[in-house]
């Protein structure tokens, strides 16, 4: 008997006959997505499923196509940079707008925003900002503005046009409808005024020039606002806050109590309540009660973040006396050293959740009626905050009270 023939041919299960085909190649350790499989032969199923390999071409995809946005809106921010750092007109265009808009140094007057589609959002984002910096400001839509809102433009007023193009026909026929005493700024992409079609007309408007170094058309094959848009937001965000900075003493207060709803203005409302100012007992180094000395104390306490330190927990030494420490305290012992530690039968317990007002009240009136308060509720007492029964953080009254 013959033996059997040997082969390395693949046959399908229900076909005429067997197709020619070489045997497989070994398989290749790199994975789907790091080589390009060819497609299959008819009637053969792929090696590596397609779904499998789509997926990683198109997570790649989505990831290179992501990091070229931002890369090119990156650039053209650093070209806008770049731009107001070294170009005389932008630099004078920008100086005269804020000599513009801070002329009544707050005092009257407002700025009047207006553009069209994604420039008229940008408009409106800007006069938010503003508003929120008590910067008066107020946006007017080009349409309505020739329906009666004109009314909203005052005689103190300064007014913004945003347009990419400098010649968006809604700000054109609006133009002539508003007084020539009014300082009127445009911001464009057009880095010259000669080149602008609303300069053309009011050849004494300030040029804000935001320009982009390349067109979104060949940046991302297509014309959606994208690119220009960031570059007037920048722009405006930087004419907020200068001239905010112009008019305020305190930015940062002036925007708080403009601020005070949502994370924004709970981050601006300070302490509220006694376990706000409260330093928690856990974040207290601790100092050996064996061999401490009052250099042990002063140096520990000039080590702790938070100017406290503490032996075991039922004795805190507060910043108050370790400031008060003379140079013949450094040798002696810490327990001998009177009036410098305060143990835990000394200490005043109250609610962590007391709201500050009730709990200055509270020392206010314990000092005027108990005897002996001027030192049981004075400014070197500790408060201990309580939560269920425990001892969570310290205070001195003194800051309490401040």
């Amino acid at each position: 008997m013959a033996p059997p023939v040997q082969n390395s041919e693949v046959y399908l299960l229900n076909s005429l006959h067997a197709p020619s085909l070489p045997p497989p190649s070994p398989a290749s350790s790199d994975t789907p997505c790091e080589r390009e499989l060819s497609p299959p032969s008819d009637g053969l199923m792929s090696i590596t499923p397609q779904k499998i390999q789509d997926s990683c071409l198109t997570f790649n995809q989505r990831l290179s196509n992501a990091v070229h946005v931002l890369r090119t809106e990156a650039t053209a921010l650093s070209c806008l940079r770049g731009l107001y750092e070294t170009d005389p007109v932008a630099r004078e265009g920008f100086n005269s707008a804020v000599e513009a808009i801070t002329r009544f140094n707050g005092d009257k007057g407002k700025l009047v925003t207006s553009g069209v589609g994604k420039s008229g959002n940008i408009a409106k984002k800007l006069v938010a900002t503003m508003n929120s910096l008590k910067i008066h400001a107020t946006y007017l839509h080009p349409t309505d503005a020739l329906h009666g809102e004109l009314g909203k433009v005052g005689k103190h007023d300064t007014i913004l046009l945003i347009t990419f193009s400098g010649k968006t026909p809604e700000l054109l026929s609006l133009l002539p409808h508003f007084d020539q005493s009014l300082p009127l700024i445009v911001m464009i992409s057009h880095t010259h005024a000669s080149t602008c079609e609303i300069i053309k007309h009011r050849p004494d408007a300030i040029l804000l020039p935001a320009p982009i170094h390349e067109s979104e058309a060949d940046s991302f094959g297509c014309s959606a606002p994208t690119t220009s848009t960031t570059m007037a937001l920048a722009l405006s965000d930087a004419l907020a806050i200068v001239i905010s900075n112009e008019l305020h003493v305190n930015v940062s207060a002036v925007f708080s109590q403009n601020h005070p709803g949502g994370a924004v203005g709970d981050a601006f409302k300070g302490p509220q309540k006694v376990s706000d100012l409260a330093i928690p007992l856990i974040y207290i180094p601790e100092a050996r009660k064996d061999a401490v000395t009052g250099a042990h104390i002063l140096m520990s306490g000039y080590r702790s973040e938070t100017g406290w330190v503490r032996l075991g927990g039922d004795i805190v030494v507060p910043p108050r006396r370790i400031k008060r420490l003379r140079s013949f305290d450094m040798d002696e012992p810490a327990t001998c050293i009177q009036g410098l530690m305060v143990p835990s039968k000394e200490w005043i317990s109250i609610p962590a959740e007391t709201d500050l007002p009730q709990a200055t009240g509270w020392i206010t009136r314990m000092r005027g009626t108990v005897p002996g308060a001027e030192i049981k509720y004075g400014d070197d007492a500790v408060l201990v905050t309580i939560v269920d029964g425990e001892v969570s953080g310290v205070i001195e009254i003194a800051e309490l009270m401040a």
